[in-house]
């Protein structure tokens, strides 16, 4: 018996080809599979979102508005205040008024913390209940 030895040309070309059938089944099941849990996952709880809005707010003319510029300085409305002393005596004269005002507090963005903190603090320290603080809305576009 003779043995044969080689390569036969057509039976590389047989081996060759991939049969992408089952890998096209399995990826359809898995498709109709998550298209049929996405709706469930995404509506199982009824839950009223927040919507975006822009509320413009007037300052009243009793309240009262404390700046603080960059450089730590206090202002009641437009003249300044010596220190956090003479701030909390003007703030318990205001604090006995009734209603009471709002106090609403204008930080400079480059102001340190401290400043503003000392503001609360001394609204704290005089009975004030309403602490606002003003801040610029977000630019459009």
């Amino acid at each position: 018996m003779a043995m044969q030895m080689g390569s036969n040309a057509a039976e590389d070309d047989v081996l060759s080809a991939i049969n992408t059938t089952p890998l096209v089944d399995v990826m359809l099941v898995l498709l109709i599979i998550f298209l049929i849990t996405i709706p469930v996952v995404n509506f199982s709880v009824p839950v009223n979102l927040p919507k975006e809005r822009n509320e413009l707010r007037e300052t009243k003319p009793q309240d009262i508005v404390i700046s603080i510029d960059a450089q730590g300085t206090l202002y009641w409305l437009d003249t300044p205040v010596s220190g956090t002393a003479a701030l909390v005596d003007k703030l318990k004269t205001v604090a006995q008024q009734t209603p009471q005002p709002e106090v609403q507090i204008r930080g400079d963005l480059a102001a340190h913390y401290a400043p503003v903190g000392q503001v609360v603090y001394a609204c704290q320290r005089a009975g004030i209940l309403k602490i606002g603080f003003i801040t610029e809305p977000p630019a459009r576009g």
